[in-house]
């Protein structure tokens, strides 16, 4: 070990540690000097779109809309989330056309085609949980709820959920009701497979 540090190589060392410090400090300079140069380009940029807005912002003080001031309106927070964790959402629907009800009045929903878990606890959140309220929807009423439940858009005339309700609230069965009701229907299958008859 002793050989790579003797006299002459002593020499060598201290050449190429100041040839590193030269080829650091170049670089540090050239590119603060190259960043400066673009800096510069920058901040003139940001001075002449300042000026702009400046001139923009004093043509539209014309306008009245302009001109409002919002201190006077007050900011309110809104809810968004309840305690158990289901988000709030205001549904904008109209209950007084189809009837409210509650947990305590839920019904099987999953008994109507199209309506898996998934859909069941996204209909149960924005307040639908029987037949009878299904079987009174409007159509307008059925455009709100599937915007609310981001459904695919005419599915639920497609599969007739009033239909189905209206036959489901009286006590009546359907094909798909019988088959869920035997536990014939695997929610967890994948449901591009073809179902087996048993």
């Amino acid at each position: 070990m002793s050989h790579i540090f003797n006299s002459e190589n002593c020499i060598n060392w201290w050449c190429l540690l100041l040839l590193m410090l030269l080829s650091f400090l170049l670089g540090y300079f050239l590119s603060r000097w190259l960043n400066g140069k673009s800096s510069n380009e920058a901040l003139e940029r940001c001075h002449d779109e300042n000026k702009r807005l400046k001139l923009l912002g004093a043509d539209n003080m014309k306008n009245e809309h302009a001109k409002t001031t919002f201190s006077s309106q007050k900011i309110k927070a809104t809810k968004t989330m309840e305690r158990s964790g289901e988000a709030v959402s205001k549904t904008g629907l109209n209950f007084a056309s189809f009837g409210v009800a509650t947990e305590a009045d839920k019904n099987d929903l999953k008994k109507i085609s199209g309506v898996g878990p998934f859909i069941e606890k996204k209909l149960n959140t924005i307040g639908i949980y029987t037949f009878n309220q299904v079987s009174k929807f409007s159509d307008e009423d059925i455009q709100n709820v599937t915007d609310l439940i981001e459904f695919f858009p005419g599915r639920i005339l497609r599969d007739d959920w009033r239909g189905q309700a209206n036959l489901l609230k009286d006590g009546g069965e359907t094909d798909f009701s019988k088959r869920v009701d035997s536990k014939d229907v695997d929610y967890n299958k994948d449901p591009n497979k073809k179902h087996d008859n048993k």
